[in-house]
């Protein structure tokens, strides 16, 4: 089948990310996917080659505002059109659609991909109709689809192969083909936006073992380099390393070598649940504080222990403790629950499959 999916970037790198591996997923498994993007640069080291089209049945369009002249019309019809966390496809697709459906052409299965959640409201909402009332395309009819962690939601991203990848794994030789440390101490790696607590929590680590941190490139380093210099300096602890920007196969391969991974927003949440590894999650913030309950929600999911709550807490400002870092030998014992939870997912359907038969369904 041919589908469209529709992105208008909001978190960069998470909405990018996201989308990109559900198209690569699908045309893994024989799908022909245009993703329509209106900020798609990031895919040049996300995954090279996607701009230039030399990824098989994936085709990048840069989603101008308007899309230049007759390029809709000259396309082959969409099966199935995603809009992507609930962005409405280009208005040059909307009035292609009216003409093609009055001259009697069968509409594309018209999906509504929404934001990924633990909340109980998700799998109440979760594949319902939403008719359109008035305009040219009165009478259609978009599908809510929301990813999730439970059967009655459409799953997580999961490509075929991945439980296999992650076993052949050699951190040593990844880290050593990288430059990056790979001896003994524990390591984090340092996937953020920019939270309250990270001062904090760089200062009383220093207090613990010797550790190396990963740091990723933007937002993260920013915000380490904003609070680096009231960190101590005595014994250089933890140890601060800036990872350069990494494919999305190496990412994973990063998540991998770590004890700890802090993630942010929600494609890196769910590669740090496949990774099965302690993970502290930066939810992304929302101005009237809705990222709050979001956050409590999955927390429940998970089954977190107090202390990992209590660190989420702090890490995204919900509370100010005095002592955040809860030491490695806490950390530690995080990933019990993290490898517990990647067995309950990876019981479930993914994404891309329920997508691949709610589209049967529907056609």
């Amino acid at each position: 089948m041919q589908w469209d999916i529709f992105c208008r970037v909001i978190d960069n790198l998470g909405d990018t990310g996201v989308c990109w591996r559900l198209c690569a997923d699908l045309a893994r498994r024989g799908e022909r996917v245009r993703l329509w993007i209106d900020v798609p640069d990031d895919l040049a080291w996300m995954a090279p080659g996607a701009l230039e089209g030399r990824w098989p049945g994936v085709q990048v369009y840069r989603w101008t505002d308007p899309l230049p002249d007759g390029q809709v019309a000259a396309l082959a019809p969409a099966d199935v059109w995603i809009e992507a966390f609930g962005c409405d496809p280009a208005p040059e697709f909307l009035g292609d659609l009216a003409r093609r459906v009055q001259s009697g052409d069968a509409p594309p299965v018209w999906i509504n991909l929404e934001y990924m959640s633990a909340e109980a409201w998700v799998e109440r909402s979760h594949r319902l109709p939403s008719p359109i009332m008035t305009g040219p395309l009165q009478g259609l009819t978009k599908w809510f689809l929301f990813p999730g962690f439970t059967p009655a939601t459409g799953g997580l991203l999961r490509e075929a192969g991945l439980p296999a990848r992650r076993s052949d794994f050699d951190a040593h030789t990844w880290l050593e083909a990288n430059r990056l440390p790979s001896g003994g101490a524990p390591r984090a790696s340092l996937f953020c936006y920019e939270p309250p607590a990270l001062a904090a929590v760089l200062q009383q680590a220093a207090r613990d073992i010797p550790s190396d941190w990963l740091v990723t490139a933007g937002r993260a380093s920013d915000a380490v380099a904003a609070v680096r210099k009231d960190l101590p300096v005595a014994n250089a602890s933890p140890r601060l390393h800036t990872v350069p920007r990494l494919t999305q196969h190496d990412y994973d391969h990063l998540l991998w070598s770590c004890d700890l991974n802090f993630v942010r927003g929600e494609d890196s949440l769910v590669r740090a649940l496949w990774a099965g590894r302690p993970f502290v999650w930066h939810i992304y913030p929302q101005h009237d504080n809705a990222h709050h309950a979001k956050l409590e929600a999955f927390l429940d999911w998970l089954q977190a222990p107090a202390s990992l709550r209590e660190f989420h807490r702090a890490w995204n400002g919900l509370t100010r403790p005095g002592t955040v870092w809860p030491g490695w030998e806490t950390v530690h014992g995080w990933g019990e629950c993290a490898r517990a939870a990647r067995q309950r997912l990876l019981a479930q359907a993914d994404l891309a499959s329920q997508l691949l038969g709610f589209v049967a369904e529907k056609r």
